[in-house]
This record gives C-alpha cells, structure tokens and sequence, in this order.
C-alpha cells in the first residue's frame, strides 16, 4: 500500500472523462505521485485528504475510514494501512516529504464525512471524520485550501497529483446503496478487529 503512482501500477486506469490516466484509491489506502495523472475515490462517511506541493508538483491522496484506532486495536496502525486517520495523515505526508515535498509548501484540500450510514445519530462517524481532518491538518499548520464535508452525500472526488487541482461530484442519495453497503461491511469488520475553495463540481 501507499507507495509511488505508476502508470503500470494495478488500479491505474484511463479516464475517458477525465482524459488522463487515474488510479483508483480504495478505502484504508494511500498514494503519492509526481506524475501526471489523478487519483479518484468514492466517499461516503470516509475522508480524503489531498495533499500536495505546489512548486515542486507532487501530491497525494488517502482514504481514511476512522479518526483513530481504538487501544484494543492498536497493533491494526502498525499494519502498514491508511484505514485510521491518524496514521493514514502521517502515512501521506511522510512518503510527500520523502520524495522532496517541503512542509512549509504543503496545502490541503480535503472531501467526504458525510452521514451517509443510517443509525449513526449520536456524533456520527461522518462528523468525526471532518472533524478530524480539520483538526490534525491545523495542528500540523497545513492550510486547507478547499474544503467540502459533511453533509448526507457520497462523493466521486478527483485529484491531479502535479496541480493540485480537485474535482468532487456529489452522488444522489438515492444512488448511494453500493457504498452504504461496503462502508457498513467495513466498519463492521473494523469492530471486530459546503464547497469551497478551489474545487470544482464535475457531472
């Protein structure tokens, strides 16, 4: 998981809509790239944050499920997987400072926790994954240039690794079966073990 984007990599794809080549990042994942092309996700309760550095053209993206790991379930952080948020957060941003990214040049852009899974009334885990975001990339003194969380959609949300340039699309509710299916079948397996900025809205 989480290592360079290249075009010959399993996931990698051509976007006919997008007209570039994409890789699709799946839950509890990461990736960083300098390459030209994007990273695409669907989000439902689950956060992506987007990071990159402008000047040197290298970004990436995660997809975080849970702001952190319960004590009993500490040891699932060390298993080189992006599914807590804390981990995936220090996952991303050391691989972007790693491959030349300075820290005082990274800017955010961060999608998703929407309260898409019913019977969550009670701080959602939607709600707690914006929240999150928020709060670890302003203690980490990473500006967020372009938000857009909450609410009750899932979301297709596009990133250019090299511009930084985002486009999120928000899914009808009606539509969102597939994810609330998968996100719940997640969770369940985890207990055991307003727009903007600079995004773009795209049909």
């Amino acid at each position: 998981m989480g290592a360079a984007l290249a075009i010959a990599d399993p996931g990698t794809y051509y976007d006919e809509a997008l007209q570039t080549h994409a890789y699709r990042l799946l839950p509890a994942d990461y990736r960083v790239s300098g390459d030209a092309m994007a990273i695409v996700t669907l989000l439902g309760s689950c956060v992506a944050a987007c990071i990159y550095d402008p000047a040197l053209g290298v970004g990436g993206m995660n997809h975080f499920m849970l702001p952190d790991a319960e004590p009993a379930s500490m040891a699932a952080k060390s298993d080189g997987s992006a599914r807590y948020g804390a981990h995936a957060m220090e996952l991303l941003i050391n691989d972007l400072l790693k491959r030349g990214a300075r820290r005082s040049r990274l800017q955010a852009k961060v999608f998703g926790g929407g309260n898409v899974l019913r019977g969550f009334t009670s701080d959602p885990i939607g709600t707690r994954n914006a929240r999150f975001v928020v709060d670890y990339l302003g203690a980490e003194d990473i500006p967020i240039v372009a938000r857009d969380l909450g609410d009750i959609h899932p979301r297709k949300v596009c990133f250019f690794v090299q511009t930084g340039r985002a486009l999120v699309r928000h899914l009808p509710v009606t539509r969102d079966e597939e994810i609330v299916k998968a996100e719940r079948a997640l969770y369940g397996r985890l207990s055991h073990t307003p727009v903007a900025g600079s995004v773009e809205l795209f049909s």
